[in-house]
């Protein structure tokens, strides 16, 4: 998410909050799915009272899913068939207490991001860090997600200070180094309030291209040209019947994490108004169309999304319950679960 947390690196500020729960969502007037059209049902179930999960990754190679705490950093692996996930890092180990993107690279290796350091790489069969890469410079910070193109390369969105970090596979050789951003993004985004987060999710396309990053206060997608570097907005607009300012115009406001699938179908997950939506993404990636919204109570509050065969796995947070991040608390959590969405 991202949204805010439990203990600030840097004094991150508090104006974060208000900024997301007071933004409106303009996806635009597009129908919700009706039930006839889409199905929400429960995929796994995470072991613990406080869980309040944030990232997930998904194996395609193994059906293998991860699922990460906000709270306490703790790793959590779904097998095949499982309806319960295990512990596969318990809390604390390596030092993390929190943990928010997670990413499974062409080699197996997990990535797993701390919002308060960097991010590390484990090895799925031993659990053994691989590397472990971490933020420099005395301003505040706030690592929160991360897409690997397909020649290996990280990249990560740092939300208070508006840039992208890389990682490339000779520093991931190498196992350790710092953070250095790749791209600044401050002076292409809307201006905001002082203090507010921007950059969120991250994904990139199958070809290594682009880069696509969404400013979470502003709603707008940017375009990374990853071979040029020239930062672009993408074009957004509502499908048919949308508002949206007439079509042109729709936005991406509370989003959070981001998946691309192949065939060019972009699904985004909007956190505090309980919304998964999937767009239409032109074939240079500069345009992008709604096509589909989900709205629903039970999604509670989503931080992210992965697509899987048949189905898009959707983490339930549960951070507007008491003792999740987002003050003040709405009640006692229920189980933690990760919701299968059909039809999106």
């Amino acid at each position: 998410m991202k949204l805010l947390p439990a203990a600030p690196p840097a004094a991150l500020p508090a104006t974060f909050l208000t900024l997301t729960l007071a933004a409106t969502l303009t996806l635009g007037a597009a129908p919700a799915a009706r039930a006839a059209d889409a199905r929400i049902t429960t995929a796994f179930t995470l072991p613990g009272a406080k869980v309040f999960p944030e990232g997930i990754a998904a194996d395609p190679r193994t059906r293998t899913v991860y699922v990460g705490s906000y709270t306490d950093g703790t790793i959590y692996r779904a097998r095949p068939g499982r309806t319960t996930a295990e512990v596969f890092l318990p809390s604390g180990t390596d030092g993390r207490r929190t943990a928010n993107g997670l990413r499974i690279d062409a080699r197996g290796r997990l990535w797993v991001i701390d919002s308060t350091s960097g991010v590390s790489v484990y090895d799925q069969a031993s659990g053994a860090r691989l590397a472990r890469f971490e933020v420099t410079g005395d301003s505040p910070f706030f690592v929160n997600d991360l897409t690997i193109t397909p020649d290996g390369t990280a990249y990560l969105t740092d939300s208070v200070r508006a840039v992208v970090y890389r990682v490339t596979p000779d520093l991931l050789a190498a196992g350790s180094g710092p953070l250095l951003p790749a791209y600044d993004l401050s002076g292409h985004l809307t201006p905001s309030p002082a203090g507010g987060f921007s950059l969120n999710g991250i994904t990139s396309d199958r070809a290594g291209r682009y880069l696509l990053t969404v400013d979470m206060t502003a709603g707008d997608l940017h375009r990374i040209d990853l071979g040029t570097g020239a930062i672009t907005r993408v074009a957004l607009e509502a499908g048919p019947g949308g508002r949206a300012g007439g079509g042109p115009g729709a936005r991406l406001v509370h989003a959070d994490g981001l998946d691309l699938a192949p065939d060019g179908t972009l699904r985004v997950a909007l956190n505090t108004v309980n919304t998964v939506s999937s767009w239409r993404l032109s074939g240079d990636g500069t345009r992008a169309r709604l096509i589909r919204t989900i709205t629903d109570p039970s999604l509670q509050i989503p931080t992210t999304l992965v697509r899987t065969p048949g189905r898009t796995l959707v983490v339930r947070s549960q951070f507007d319950r008491e003792g999740g991040p987002m003050p003040p608390g709405t009640g006692a959590p229920t189980a933690f679960t990760v919701a299968a969405v059909h039809g999106l």
